[in-house]
């Protein structure tokens, strides 16, 4: 009786797949460093944003490292960037508060090779390879959309802006533009909060005091919130005089419980961060030709100018699960 033995074979077939497997390089080098530079690095809103970096190079097995002043400092932002670009990363995640200040370092870093992805705001006039983060201007108009409905189109509001000017520019201008339909609804006053806490909550304490007919407030800045939903919690205030936040601070969603903030919009600094990782790295392993090319004035550009991250509203009815999701992320 004949049998055929395919065992040997079977065998010698899968030594050397698993010898080609294991001589195979990496996709990338454990080497490979992506970088954050932000400001007020302690805000959980870029607590947040670290986590986003971590996890999407953790996945792709490289180095991730974040750097910048703990409180909002523009020109010590503008010095961590100059020394990150002197370590010559693999890419760099920009916060660029002050986009002017930023411009001339970010084309520097880029003409040296390292590609420079700006998130939550924008450098436009740099030579950047693309923009990861809301769209303001949208954000802004929902705001309005929400203030009116709440007023019922009736009531002159307060608003806190955010200190980065291009998107204090624009959420300022998607809310007026949103309201203008409003013939009952102003703006009387637009506060630079500069980062500050103390100035949001003096102000608000303001209003209040002196009882200054404001019928809302409405916060373009995460440092804002929680600040002057405080004010309206100790003021007892809460559900009659209306707060619009701006991302998911656990202050603030503990001020949503509370009643003393309404609601709030959600930002994804998460989802900047992990998806401008993930584009740095195709941008390192696959620059453009070249890297400062203009792209987005390119009909045939390789990268999108823009990447919107999203937003949504939180409120009391989903409060709980936002911050469920919230604490799942981070871990």
């Amino acid at each position: 009786m004949c049998r055929r033995h395919t065992f040997p074979f079977a065998f010698t077939v899968s030594v050397v797949l698993l010898t080609l497997v294991s001589c195979a390089p990496l996709p990338h080098d454990p080497k490979e460093t992506y970088t954050l530079i932000t400001a007020n690095t302690n805000l959980p809103y870029w607590q947040a944003a670290v986590s986003g970096l971590n996890h999407a190079a953790a996945e792709m097995r490289v180095r991730a490292e974040v750097d910048g002043p703990e409180a909002y400092d523009p020109k010590a932002e503008y010095d961590a960037f100059q020394k990150a670009v002197q370590r010559k990363p693999s890419g760099i995640l920009l916060w660029a508060v002050d986009a002017d200040l930023m411009t001339p370092g970010i084309n520097a870093a880029v003409s040296q090779g390292i590609p420079v992805v700006t998130v939550n705001a924008d450098a436009p006039n740099s030579e950047r390879l693309l923009f990861v983060g809301t769209d303001n201007y949208r954000g802004g108009e929902l705001a309005g959309h929400l203030a009116a409905g709440l007023l019922k189109g009736k009531g002159s509001v307060a608003v806190f802006n955010t200190p980065a000017p291009v998107p204090a520019r624009d959420r300022l201008q998607g809310f007026q533009d949103a309201i203008a339909k409003q013939a009952g609804m102003k703006i009387a006053e637009v506060i630079d909060v500069k980062g500050d806490p103390t100035v949001a909550f003096d102000a608000a304490k303001r209003f209040i005091d002196t009882k200054s007919g404001i019928a809302a407030f409405v916060c373009f800045s995460a440092t804002a919130g929680p600040e002057v939903g405080e004010v309206v919690n100790r003021a007892n205030m809460g559900g009659k005089l209306p707060v619009i936040a701006m991302d998911a601070d656990p202050r603030t969603l503990d001020l949503i419980r509370k009643g003393a903030i309404t609601t709030t919009i959600a930002q994804k600094p998460y989802t900047m961060a992990y998806v401008a990782t993930k584009l740095l790295d195709d941008l390192h392993h696959h620059p453009p030709n070249p890297l400062n090319g203009n792209w987005a004035k390119n009909a045939s550009s390789p990268v999108p100018a823009f990447v919107d991250s999203g937003t949504f509203v939180i409120d009391k009815n989903n409060v709980d699960a936002a911050a469920r999701e919230q604490t799942s992320k981070a871990e």
